[in-house]
């Protein structure tokens, strides 16, 4: 049976399924079991790729993602998935686990938020989603349309978990493309800075206070500028 994304408040019961969503929150794949101690943020890590995709005349229509999960994380998605193949998983195999997630993850707006020429410009439910596994980690690919196709001299995407229970990382190699934007564009990409943060929170700084946005700081961005 897969389990639906779920928001885990406390760390040190991992054994119960939380259903409650916090506002700004973070969902994790699975169920988890077993006793876990109190945890720092993060707890998930995420490697990111991504890919802006553009119509012919130059219209921004919409952002791929591709977002390999750590190891340990997915394993315990996987958890009680039949299998043909023991230690391998097939798309149709992920299919009911890929289907979950992104539902799940449309509350959280899919911990991406992108601005044209400085205004916010929503997305939509995710199409072309499926799941992969390779080299013991999954691999969730989804592309979010924007809901307002639009062309602009500028544009701004970041990536980030507000509650910082996810790392997001970009990719060390081709983090971002373009995908038929006009040749006048040029893509930038900015990761997270160095510096460690002024607050170190423990698990109770993030379950008094959901709308902290302290990821922000940590937040992949991409920018765009089109001459």
């Amino acid at each position: 049976m897969v389990a639906p994304l779920i928001r885990i408040a406390d760390a040190s019961a991992w054994k119960k399924p939380m259903t409650h969503f916090r506002s700004a929150a973070v969902a994790a794949l699975a169920v988890l079991f077993g006793s876990f101690p109190a945890l720092a943020h993060p707890h998930v890590w995420v490697t990111v790729k991504s890919e802006l995709v553009y119509s012919p005349d130059g219209t921004i229509t919409g952002v791929r993602h591709a977002w390999t999960f750590d190891e340990m994380f997915s394993t315990f998605a996987t958890q009680g998935i039949e299998t043909k193949t023991k230690g391998e998983f097939t798309r149709d195999e992920l299919k009911p686990l890929a289907e979950v997630n992104v539902t799940s993850l449309k509350e959280f707006g899919f911990f991406t938020f992108m601005k044209a020429a400085g205004k916010k410009m929503p997305l939509v439910d995710p199409v072309d989603y499926y799941l992969e596994f390779k080299d013991a980690m999954l691999t969730l690919n989804f592309t979010l349309p924007v809901q307002t196709p639009a062309k602009a001299p500028s544009l701004e995407v970041d990536i980030y978990d507000p509650d910082y229970f996810v790392d997001f990382t970009f990719a060390e190699k081709d983090p971002v493309a373009l995908n038929g934007a006009p040749e006048a564009c040029k893509l930038a990409v900015i990761r997270p800075g160095g510096a460690a943060p002024a607050v170190q929170p423990d698990e109770t700084f993030f379950q008094k206070d959901s709308t902290t946005n302290y990821g922000s700081q940590f937040a992949n961005k991409i920018t765009v500028k089109c001459s």
